[in-house]
């Protein structure tokens, strides 16, 4: 049983909480743009990796807020919790932060840049 502490009601049971992924994820800037197969990579693929990962997880049984953990995925120790729209403060979970944060997905790599509103391609 995993003991998740959340920054509005405190320490809780997992069962109580529902995780919503990566933290963190950059939206595609031109998604007009974006063939189908570009946004179900941005919609679908997430990194998996061994050690310090940044989740987004939301309090549904409790007082259902939004915010984010820093998680190791082997161990399944939660290193930090920290509000949405902020940072984390750990050395590990700022590793973590820095080696993901703005991280292009392929679907933004291979996105056209819009054109500004009201003007032709020419």
């Amino acid at each position: 049983m995993l003991l998740i502490k959340c920054p509005f009601c405190g320490d809780r049971d997992e069962l109580e909480f529902s995780c919503g992924g990566e933290a963190h994820i950059a939206r595609p800037l031109a998604e007009n743009t974006l063939t189908d197969a570009e946004f179900a990579d941005y919609l679908f693929l997430r990194d998996n990796p061994k050690g310090v990962f940044l989740e987004r997880w939301i309090h549904t049984d409790g007082c259902r807020r939004w915010f984010n953990v820093a998680r190791d995925t082997v161990s399944h120790e939660i290193i930090e919790v920290y509000p949405m729209g902020e940072t984390p403060k750990t050395e590990a979970a700022k590793a973590a932060h820095k080696a993901s944060w703005r991280r292009q997905t392929a679907a933004e790599a291979a996105a056209k840049p819009a054109s500004p509103a009201g003007k032709s391609g020419s």
